[in-house]
């Protein structure tokens, strides 16, 4: 299933239209996309997910904003951003849960500990990568086949993130194919 990665930092440099793009993932019926926006307001991240919602309707994830959960499906947080919510993972998933109720939760992970980990944890799904490098991430540890295997280790729901092209399929072990600059370029 492909699981749509709009990152506004990417779609500006490259002068995109998140509109244009939102529209574009509702023809493609991706029935789940994540709204990335590190350095913007918490005021044009709402106005950025109203915007989404304007012309896709599948579900919709904000990364890391939870205070924007009420504008979205779920929330996608990575490994250093669950910290600040506490040092201890259950937790912290504990305190996010109570912020997010039943709306689905993924945690990004990079490696087998932190798999293992997460199987620990009250998630919707886990995001894995990256399995091919790109030029969004060049800092990302770069998985390749190693991925599939660590993907096998998961109690949770994965999505493979990093360089995923729109053609790509695997095994069962993937559940989302997190596509991002693919989207960008087709």
């Amino acid at each position: 299933m492909m699981y749509a990665l709009l990152d506004k930092e990417v779609l500006s440099k490259r002068g995109l239209s998140l509109a244009k793009l939102s529209q574009k993932i509702q023809i493609l019926d991706i029935p789940i996309a994540q709204y990335r926006n590190k350095i913007g307001s918490l005021e044009e991240k709402r106005d950025d997910l109203l915007l989404i919602r304007k012309f896709y309707n599948g579900k919709l994830i904000v990364n890391d904003s939870i205070d924007l959960i009420d504008y979205a499906d779920g929330l996608h947080i990575g490994q250093e951003d669950i910290r600040v919510f506490n040092t201890q993972l259950e937790k912290a998933v504990t305190i996010i849960r109570k912020k997010i109720g039943n709306k689905l939760l993924g945690l990004s992970t990079h490696n087998k500990a932190e798999i293992l980990e997460a199987n620990e944890l009250n998630l919707d799904y886990i995001g894995l990568g990256a399995y091919r490098g790109t030029k969004t991430k060049l800092e990302a540890k770069v998985l390749g086949d190693e991925a599939l295997n660590l993907a096998k280790l998961s109690k949770h729901p994965v999505g493979l993130i990093g360089g995923l092209k729109l053609k790509d399929y695997f095994d069962k072990q993937i559940t989302y194919r997190v596509i991002g600059s693919d989207l960008y370029e087709n």
